[in-house]
């Protein structure tokens, strides 16, 4: 498989501050590799010329963009439309929740159209996830 075959990008809404934006690309980075197949690492362990071991990485590239909180959600359900892309969102309920209980009892009690997005992350092939994320800015400090 080719480098450039797949594509994972994080989007974080423009009205989060980066100490936070950190904290969700953090989070969804877990959920995205807990739930992704194996094609999404390349090599499990690298080992040094001083025989240590490191845990390898992605092996496709991963872009931080950032979006109007609007068009956060528009992407989210556009992306969560195609069956072929794996989507990890961060509604701001994980922010204003202590635990996991909290947080399912929290977001389950909330008609979709309710959530506040603060971030997502969106994995598949690179054609897919570009039509959805390609004009999204990318995210820096401003």
């Amino acid at each position: 498989m080719n480098y450039e075959d797949k594509k994972i990008v994080g989007i974080i809404a423009t009205n989060v501050d980066p100490a936070v934006a950190l904290n969700v690309i953090g989070h969804l980075s877990i959920s995205i590799g807990k739930y992704s197949n194996q094609e999404i690492m390349g090599q499990k362990i690298i080992t040094d010329a001083s025989d240590i071991n490191h845990l390898g990485i992605s092996r496709f590239p991963f872009i931080i963009t950032k979006v109007k909180p609007s068009k956060l959600a528009s992407a989210i359900e556009k992306a969560k439309s195609n069956p072929n892309l794996l989507v990890a969102d961060y509604p701001r309920d994980m922010l204003e929740t202590r635990t996991d209980e909290e947080l399912v009892e929290s977001i389950s009690n909330k008609e979709n159209e309710k959530i506040e997005y603060l971030g997502a992350i969106i994995y598949g092939n690179t054609k897919e996830v570009n039509e959805i994320t390609g004009k999204f800015q990318l995210w820096k400090l401003d």
